[in-house]
């Protein structure tokens, strides 16, 4: 693939093409493609293959008196700390852009994809946070966490908020697409990674028990593998790394990097959950 190809692959991800569908005789929502292909959601369908026990346990908690209202002001306070780092993302990409178009300065990496200078990244990123609009009250404290984690790690932004699909069945969106470029601990920063990028926020993250932790994470590592896979079967770009950000009310945020090895693994594992889903609903119809 071309470097033209690879970007316009990319580009193509960077809007929804699927039909929704909330009415469907299979049950829950499903999308469609023109060429009348189905997909289920990724996370439709990490919620259906999870143990009989994370099932349980989540049936008992909506059951709880006040859980709906709960759940909801979650969902809220995770759409306004998603909303304000795509606002930056996007803002900060079309002023970098613009800057390195001007300049000329883009320089084309070995994957194949455009990047400009990391410094004119990270002037973009600073303007774009002075501008942006103040995240709510109740989700300015992962807003702030989530935010100044982008701004100190970042070196160039490929894509925010792109969708994938995947001929096995599914499809989903995923938060972004990074180069990232993690402290070792000294004064001196790795060499950045193109990183597939996951935004979490979570109020109960430092009350669950380990087990729970644990379980939350195996979730959201094979939902990365979701992603990895669409991402490759959209554009060929084979994604080195992955960060799960999962962002308190307060303080940074808990970063989870996947290696490649790690990132194919839940590549696997998510496949075979679609397998699973697709088999159980079979039985069901």
């Amino acid at each position: 693939m071309t470097v033209l190809e690879r970007q316009n692959a990319l580009a193509k991800l960077r809007s929804w093409n699927l039909r929704r569908d909330d009415e469907s005789d299979e049950g829950g929502r499903l999308y469609w493609d023109e060429e009348g292909n189905r997909y289920f959601s990724v996370t439709r369908i990490l919620g259906a293959t999870s143990p009989e026990h994370q099932k349980q346990r989540l049936q008992s908690w909506l059951e709880r008196p006040g859980s709906e209202l709960e759940r909801s002001m979650a969902a809220q306070r995770g759409t306004d700390a998603h909303n304000h780092c795509e606002y930056i993302l996007k803002t900060s990409s079309k002023l970098a852009r613009q800057t390195a178009n001007k300049r000329n300065s883009y320089r084309t990496g070995s994957d194949g994809l455009e990047r400009p200078p990391t410094a004119i990244t990270r002037w973009a990123l600073n303007k774009a946070v002075e501008n942006a609009p103040k995240a709510s009250w109740s989700s300015s404290g992962y807003a702030r966490g989530l935010r100044t984690w982008i701004v100190e790690n970042t070196t160039c932004i490929h894509a925010t908020e792109f969708s994938i699909s995947h001929p096995a069945g599914f499809a989903g969106s995923c938060d972004a697409l990074l180069d990232i470029a993690i402290s070792d601990g000294s004064s001196h920063k790795k060499q950045p990674v193109l990183t597939c990028c996951d935004w979490k926020t979570s109020k109960a993250s430092i009350h669950q028990s380990e087990e729970q932790k644990l379980e939350r994470l195996h979730n959201y590592r094979h939902q990365l593998g979701a992603y990895s896979l669409g991402l490759r079967h959209g554009t060929g770009l084979e994604v080195p790394q992955a960060a799960i950000v999962l962002a308190r009310r307060t303080g940074a945020p808990e970063v989870t990097l996947m290696g490649s090895e790690e990132l194919r693994e839940a590549e696997e594992a998510f496949l075979e959950r679609v397998e699973r889903f697709h088999a159980e609903l079979g039985a069901k119809l």
